[in-house]
């Protein structure tokens, strides 16, 4: 027997689909608010929002009869029908659209709804479990001379059996705070708060709706560290416009947290940002290392999809590889003009180490380092690192003794990779010290140069600078020249399903242009008839294995471009870069910084550590007392 349900099940029914915690609640009010026109929110939350939870705008407000409109569910006023009597769902310029937050929380909850609108009296209405009473007059002591203040007491108490899959106090109290700060990143020209439990957790000040202030605003979300080292995106393609920051490589973490996407200034959550900005990055950070970065993606609201789900939280696109490939480019030509640069925390996290325990209060815990977790720098307390296998040992001390130039120079380590262009050519004594990564001074244990700038000194861990340096080379002639394949003697048969061979094989021509050439070989297996020379005596399996499994995850090939980088890296690092333990003289160690300050993405090696640490004098002076 077909039953129609009653309106307070179905209410309950699209809140276990709308809301299903207390940031999803917050997050629908906190949106209303900014569709309403707000400038400044104000959100108030005790027991992680399920005991109680507040919002308050400054927003244009609602009358009596339109908070009770407001109740009805599929009641908006953020839709509006076109010439033709019809709703464009295509044409969404609202945060949302649904009509089913207000009587979603309201079927749940215990609900105080109180709102002034401009030339009306405030009037406030109470819902208990989908019961309504009111409207009725009210005071109004709100944030603006217009705006609605919403109260939402006991959330799930009319569905008990929701409460038991809540988490703890804590838990829901992270999430509130996760969801207000992803919108208050998307709306620096709004003054947005949160209070928990009485403590004020955050107070973001409005700032002006430029990219000063939309980085004053992430710097106070993600953090100084960020907002120092921030380079600034913006680029545009086929309708869609990309602005935004994103951070240095040597600013990086060890998971994906301080990655955010904002689409017509809607935070989602997307899959398809994670393979990007690795894509992006791949050339610049370890495999388990994560950059930060703050994009928003503004385009036609009719080229992306917002009612993908309930809670607003996915989009699709509707030519993903336009800003696909708009996100990769733009990000990659932003961090190649930002030349050799290294995060500021390079130098902080040194400087921090150098302390020692001597002279740090008792209270203050160490440091933690913020980037590059894993680098071979900075071993003990005190900031020194192990010595690296050195030359022989001398009959005197490394510092007396007599300079000696390099025998063979830094050709022959690089000859059989046939680079002549990345070979140290002797330059002139330079006579002042306005390069940016100053002139060279000394070469500690074989290892690192030290360099004089105009207000500080430079120290550059050789082998690390010189990895980057010959691996860009090599880039460079791998572009240039092309891709050269060698043809297998014997043709390998790799097996797979018949679902991974149809996806390598739809990218067969791709392929070829990378120098692997498959063809199909039966049903479920892929003939490989010749494999890039460059890559040598390679699994070619276990390589089509992956690319399979990449092709399925991001929809993007990725992984054979990837592969080439990591093995130029690899050679770079092992074969062409000058090693820890060579001796350079005056000519080499200037010839490494001025190419150094020449080539894109010198700050950091291809494994993401920084080649360099630049100390400031002012810094310098602080570690010995002089300010």
């Amino acid at each position: 027997m077909i039953r129609q349900l009653p309106p307070d099940a179905v209410n309950r029914i699209a809140a276990g689909e709308v809301v299903e915690r207390p940031a999803a609640a917050v997050k629908e009010l906190v949106e209303n608010a900014l569709d309403a026109g707000a400038r400044a929110i104000s959100v108030t939350i005790e027991g992680g929002g399920l005991k109680r939870l507040i919002v308050e705008d400054d927003g244009c407000g609602m009358s009596g009869p339109e908070i009770l409109m407001a109740l009805e569910r599929h009641a908006t006023s953020k839709l509006a029908p076109g010439e033709d009597g019809r709703i464009d769902l295509l044409n969404i310029h609202t945060m949302g659209f649904r009509g089913e937050a207000l009587p979603s929380i309201a079927s749940v909850s215990r609900m105080t709804l109180t709102s002034k609108a401009d030339g009306e009296d405030a009037s406030e209405v109470f819902v208990e479990a989908g019961r309504v009473e009111g409207p009725k007059p009210a005071a109004w002591a709100g944030r603006g001379e217009t705006g609605t203040r919403i109260e939402v007491r006991d959330l799930f108490h009319a569905t008990p059996a929701r409460l038991k899959f809540m988490k703890s106090e804590r838990a829901e109290t992270m999430a509130v705070t996760d969801a207000v700060k992803r919108l208050a990143m998307a709306n620096a020209d709004v003054s947005i708060s949160l209070e928990s439990n009485g403590r004020n957790v955050f107070r973001y000040a409005a700032h002006q709706a430029t990219p000063d202030g939309d980085l004053e605003r992430l710097g106070a979300i993600m953090g100084r560290e960020f907002r120092e080292n921030a380079l600034a995106i913006e680029s545009e393609r086929d309708g869609v416009t990309l602005t935004g920051f994103a951070g240095l490589p040597t600013l990086n973490r060890g998971n994906a947290q301080y990655q955010f996407l904002f689409v017509n200034g809607r935070p989602v959550k997307d899959r398809m940002l994670t393979g990007v900005i690795r894509a992006a990055y791949q050339d610049f950070l370890a495999r388990d290392r994560h950059p930060m970065a703050a994009l928003f993606v503004d385009c036609d609201p009719e080229l992306v999809d917002v009612n993908v789900h309930p809670a607003k939280t996915e989009v699709r696109f509707r030519d993903a590889g336009n800003v696909r490939g708009l996100i990769i480019g733009t990000l990659r030509h932003t961090l190649a003009a930002a030349g050799h640069r290294a995060s500021t925390t390079v130098a902080g996290y040194a400087l921090g180490k150098m302390q020692g325990e001597e002279t740090r209060p008792k209270d203050q815990p160490l440091p933690q380092p913020s980037v590059w977790d894993r680098s071979s720098l900075f071993r003990d307390s005190y900031g020194s690192t192990p010595p690296r296998p050195q030359a022989p040992s001398q009959p005197m001390p490394d510092w007396a003794a007599p300079q000696q130039p390099a025998s063979s120079g830094v050709a022959e380590d690089i000859a059989r990779y046939d680079a002549p262009s990345a070979r140290f050519e002797p330059q002139p004594e330079p006579t002042q010290h306005d390069f940016p990564l100053g002139v060279a001074r000394a070469q500690l244990h074989e290892t690192y140069v030290v360099a004089q700038t105009r207000d500080g000194i430079v120290i550059v861990d050789q082998h690390a600078a010189h990895e980057r340096l010959v691996y860009e080379q090599m880039k460079a002639q791998m572009a240039a020249d092309g891709v050269k394949r060698q043809a297998l003697l014997i043709p390998e048969v790799v097996e797979l399903t018949e679902d991974e061979a149809a996806r390598v094989l739809d990218r067969a021509d791709e392929l070829a242009e990378m120098g692997l050439e498959i063809e199909a070989f039966g049903a479920g297996a892929v003939c490989v008839r010749a494999t890039p020379a460059l890559f040598g005596n390679m699994d070619a399996a276990g390589l089509i294995k992956d690319l399979a499994d990449d092709f399925a995850e991001y929809e993007e090939g990725l992984a054979l471009k990837e592969r080439f980088e990591d093995i130029m890296g690899n050679m770079a690092c092992k074969g062409g870069a000058v090693r820890a333990g060579r001796r350079l003289n005056a000519d080499e160690m200037n010839a490494l910084l001025r190419q150094m300050e020449a080539t894109p993405y010198s700050g950091q090696c291809n494994h993401g550590r920084p080649t360099y640490v630049e100390l400031k004098l002012a810094d310098i002076e602080k570690l010995f007392g002089r300010r």
